[in-house]
């Protein structure tokens, strides 16, 4: 490795070769091995070679390895942090099982947002609704909505009257073979080809 650039050795090139092949993240596991090449004296161009990165690469992981120690070649994804406080995520859950006011059925995604952009003044993408309303402990699945204006009475009158019985339907036509090939086949005629 160049001479400006020393690696930690408080643990031995052994110890990180075995940690990574019990590793099941693929990329932390070739880390791994890159740092261990160089502590087993490989040069910073063959130790990456054999990790499968670039010299560079390779060196932003040991900076990373000299500071935080194994856990700093972990991978970290740094999501869009979460506009809403936890209490106005409960209100927003409220809302969703007291269901919509007004003219509307059910609430939607995009119902939501605007909802959520009225109260709080908070924006989000129809996406970052769904993930979290899935956090809340909400499933995509929803009952079929009934019209405001249904009248029920009349369909349960329409269901007491309507006939029980069902048209004859015909025998089913059995279906002609299928090759493996997926075409129909053709009927063996008496003659061979030549």
């Amino acid at each position: 490795m160049k001479a400006g650039l020393a690696v930690r050795r408080d643990i031995s090139a052994t110890i990180l070769r075995k940690k990574a092949r019990g590793e099941k993240n693929g990329r932390v596991s070739s880390r791994l091995f890159g740092i261990a090449n160089i502590l087993d004296g490989m040069s910073r161009e063959q130790a990456a070679q054999h990790a499968g990165m670039t010299r560079q690469t390779l060196r932003d992981w040991v900076l990373r390895y000299n500071e935080q120690g194994i856990e700093g070649l972990k991978d970290r994804f740094v999501g869009p942090e979460c506009k809403l406080t936890p209490e106005q995520e409960k209100e927003i859950e409220t809302l969703v099982l007291r269901g919509p006011e007004g003219t509307l059925v059910r609430w939607r995604r995009v119902d939501l947002q605007k909802e959520i952009e009225k109260r709080y003044a908070v924006t989000y993408h129809e996406r970052t609704i769904s993930k979290l309303l899935e956090r809340l402990g909400f499933s995509y699945v929803s009952v079929r909505p009934r019209h405001p204006k249904a009248d029920v009475a009349a369909q349960e009158d329409f269901k007491k009257t309507s006939p029980r019985w069902l048209p004859q339907s015909s025998p089913p036509v059995p279906r002609a073979k299928t090759s493996s090939s997926g075409f129909r086949m053709k009927p063996v005629s008496g003659k061979k080809a030549p």
